[in-house]
């Protein structure tokens, strides 16, 4: 029978806990956890970027539901425990849920601390470290106001940069001289201030705050020289406390953090600890690498290791503050038994220090170029003698032995047990063994199978180059595939080529580039047509016959051969005299399930193929075109009431959604889009899991994309910000002209997106407007050729053959 194992707490350490224990022995528990977030688990360590709009929420899950049910977990989410019964050994939550347990793991993290000043609690003061703060913020930054961040360590930039990316006024204040003086020496931390200034976030250094101002809500913050700075968010990120207040309750030895030996048991030896919540002989620990460290001890424990122990080793620290590259570890506090090794190049914004006793490396700081991090970090570890590379040491492992050596040949000189990915400890031999185990071929098999520079991405390169050494010549980063057996080329090869070529037929394009086959196939055919369309708008006739059947009948094909037809309803709006028109049709056609969509539209189910002309016909004579529900195009645009009606209305969105939707109708994209405009940030036209979303302030429209809410569920990510109505439609149409360019044929947008980098999109449309006009203007033109009414054509003849009944033939009579 199995042991039955009950965890509080689904963090990091918890989760990868759980890893190793199934690797050793899967059957051995059944395994219970209590979540208090409402959530599956996340990687931490990126919650920065989902603040600054880089990741959204689902690219930081570690374990989505399926893992859990793959591994026969029973998750309680928004589950917190409240009691433990040792006596008995059961807990139970405040929803009333108690579980029996053989073994108990604690993991209940940390919490905030809060400075105690007057005004803490009042509305608009957050802290930051969990996903519930960054949504906190992300909302509060929706009025472009002013932000105070309190503490200038880690958190706080992350937390800073995250919302000056939002839109926000940014001040970071530290109550010491310079940022980060846990991580860094004075000198990088005063390169550190002066790069949050030049992204636009001041700083204030040496400023002790005194209160907070405000009488229900925050309005500033006072310090202690009596001065003031105005304020609508203030962030706490002055540090984190272990969460001891179960294991108190629970009458188990607490110190700072919950007392745990090196086997990471407590004074209960049925109940273990880990996380930010323990404490080690007389140390508490807060970043990932020693928190894996005791999960990777406490798996061992449960499968009956007594061996395995917790010890602490010496920790890096890099910043996920995108355009700022710093890395430190070890000791670099200065002293008479150590020496430094400095390296300044002020035109290159680098700075590097190295602190050696006894000949060996005991810590580094490295700012601008933190490529040899890892390497000075795996030297600290190993108490290496730095006698014989002295003279060279700083410049870094390419330079070991007097000249440059190949990065690769470096790579291969770093022993197994290296370091290769801080945020998930995962080591050189991990990976190799991982590439030749399990026949790894690319950067996102490795991410898949070992963690590797899945979270903040910052070892990328170091993974390639071991991909690189295991396959040898076989490793092929940038391989191109094929867009179907009748072609060698991929999509991007084809439409570069399209162009280059000048071709502008599907035979012309099929001769020139030696298709395999005569005709191409179901997958190619569609492919070039729509790259046809787009690249030569006016001048391409659209071949109907490489279009699917639901693009061909202008209407979506059921389950039993009929059809459903959905007419466009500008913005999601209507009338009476649409809605009679609906009706009439509905009975006049025997038309049996009329249904409201998701999209705000009328789906009419059921219609008969030769019907279809008969039920345009009416709908068009009462004003209606095709809804293009049906389309690899500009689906809906859904919208909220907005100003109009709406108490919380910021902005028209009800106009500007109809305005978008009567601008854009009839263009053809590489997979469907869909759009919304939502009045205020309460967002209930959902506009942040579109295709493209408008999120309608005060102070404008904040543009977001790249959303999913189908076979995939992504969140949007953060665009740009228009002041107008016009400049909006601009940066939409332009943004939307980008991805009908550069997209593959049936990609999404966030698929799009992530192939080619946010980096790519802002530079072309937010940061360059003459390249936003030009886009602007090229989708402006193709829509003169676009926005026909299929319906209509179809009304007036255009390819009646596809609805006509098939003839009837019987069977031959002979004459007499």
């Amino acid at each position: 029978m199995k042991e039955k194992l009950v965890i509080i707490g689904n963090g990091m350490a918890p989760g990868r806990a759980l890893e190793k224990l199934f690797e050793t022995d899967p059957d051995r528990y059944e395994v219970v956890i209590f979540n208090a977030e409402p959530r599956v688990n996340y990687d931490r360590i990126m919650l920065s970027p989902v603040l600054s709009g880089e990741k959204s929420f689902d690219d930081i899950v570690i374990h989505g539901d399926a893992w859990y049910i793959q591994h026969g977990i029973t998750l309680y989410k928004g589950c917190k425990v409240e009691t433990i019964d040792r006596v008995n050994k059961t807990v139970s939550s405040v929803n009333g849920i108690t579980e029996s347990y053989d073994r108990l793991v604690i993991a209940t993290g940390s919490v905030p601390f809060i400075i105690p000043v007057p005004g803490a609690n009042l509305a608009g003061v957050v802290t930051y470290r969990d996903l519930d703060d960054v949504n906190t913020m992300m909302i509060a930054a929706k009025s472009r106001g002013r932000a105070v961040v309190i503490g200038g360590g880690l958190l706080g930039l992350e937390a800073a940069a995250g919302l000056n990316e939002q839109g926000m006024d940014v001040t970071v204040v530290h109550v010491q001289p310079t940022l980060m003086e846990r991580q860094l020496d004075p000198a990088a931390g005063y390169l550190l201030g002066e790069s949050m200034k030049a992204r636009g976030i001041k700083v204030m250094t040496s400023a002790n705050t005194r209160q907070i101002l405000g009488d229900k809500r925050v309005t500033g913050v006072e310090f202690a020289d009596g001065s003031t700075i105005p304020a609508d968010l203030v962030v706490m990120a002055v540090g984190i406390r272990p969460n001891v207040a179960l294991a108190k309750t629970a009458e188990l030895a607490v110190n700072r953090g919950i007392v745990v030996d090196a086997q990471m048991r407590t004074s209960d030896p049925s109940i273990y600890a880990l996380g930010e919540c323990v404490e080690v002989n007389g140390a508490t620990f807060g970043l990932v690498a020693p928190l894996y460290d005791m999960a990777n001890v406490l798996a061992a424990q449960l499968c009956g290791d007594d061996k395995a122990t917790f010890t602490p080793v010496a920790t890096a620290t890099r910043l996920k503050v995108t355009g700022v590259n710093l890395y430190s570890a070890g000791d670099f506090a200065e002293g008479d038994d150590r020496e430094e090794i400095v390296l300044r190049d002020a035109s290159a914004g680098v700075y590097k220090r190295l602190i050696i006793k006894d000949d060996r490396i005991i810590g580094t700081v490295l700012y601008g170029d933190t490529g040899d991090g890892p390497w000075f970090y795996d030297m600290l570890k190993r108490s290496v003698d730095t006698r014989e590379m002295r003279d060279t040491l700083i410049f870094g492992q390419n330079y070991q032995g007097g000249a440059p050596l190949d990065p690769t040949a470096a790579v291969a000189a770093l022993p197994d047990e290296a370091e290769i990915c801080g945020c998930n400890g995962i080591c050189k031999s991990k990976i190799t063994g991982a590439i030749t185990a399990k026949g790894l071929t690319s950067l996102d098999d490795v991410r898949a199978h070992t963690k590797a520079s899945a979270s903040c991405g910052s070892c990328t390169g170091l993974v390639e180059k071991l991909l690189l050494l295991t396959l040898g010549d076989s490793y092929n980063p940038a391989a191109v595939q094929p867009m179907c057996k009748c072609t060698d080329l991929g999509h991007d090869d084809v439409r570069r080529l399209i162009i280059a070529r000048e071709l502008r037929s599907i035979p012309q394009l099929m001769q020139e580039l030696e298709w395999k086959t005569s005709c191409g196939c179901a997958k190619c055919r569609p492919a070039l047509n729509y790259y046809m369309i787009a690249t030569w708008p006016g001048e391409y006739e659209d071949d109907g016959q490489s279009r699917f059947i639901n693009e061909r009948v202008h209407a979506n094909i059921q389950k039993d051969g009929t059809y459903s037809v959905v007419p466009r309803m500008w913005g999601g709006m209507t009338s009476p005299n649409e809605l009679r028109a609906i009706a009439d049709v509905a009975d006049k056609f025997r038309i049996p399930a009329v249904k409201v969509t998701g999209g705000q539209r009328i789906d009419l189910l059921g219609v008969k193929k030769e019907d279809l002309p008969g039920v345009w016909a009416d709908l068009n004579a009462a004003g209606m075109v095709s809804g293009a529900a049906y389309a690899k195009g500009l689906r809906t645009v859904k919208t909220c009431v907005g100003s109009d009606w709406c108490r919380f209305g910021t902005q028209d969105s009800t106009e500007l959604g109809i305005r978008l939707e009567k601008f854009m109708w009839g263009s053809w994209t590489p997979a469907k889009v869909k759009m919304a405009v939502s009045g205020c940030p309460r967002n209930c036209a959902e506009a942040t899991c579109k295709d493209v979303g408008v999120i309608c302030v005060d102070s404008g429209y904040d543009i977001v994309f790249a959303g999913a809410a189908g076979l995939d569920i992504k969140g949007t990510e953060s665009l740009c910000h228009a002041q107008s109505e016009d400049e909006a439609i601009e940066i939409i149409a332009a943004l939307t002209q980008l991805y009908r360019e550069q997209g593959r044929y049936l990609e999404r947008m966030y698929k799009w997106l992530k192939r080619v980098g946010m980096e790519s999109i802002q530079a072309a449309i937010v940061r360059d407007l003459e390249k936003r006009r030009f886009y602007f203007d090229r989708f402006v033109f193709s829509q003169k050729f676009a926005q026909v009414d299929p319906w209509q054509e179809r009304v007036n003849g255009k390819d009646a053959h596809e609805f006509a009944a098939l003839a009837e033939f019987g069977v031959p009579q002979a004459a007499e």
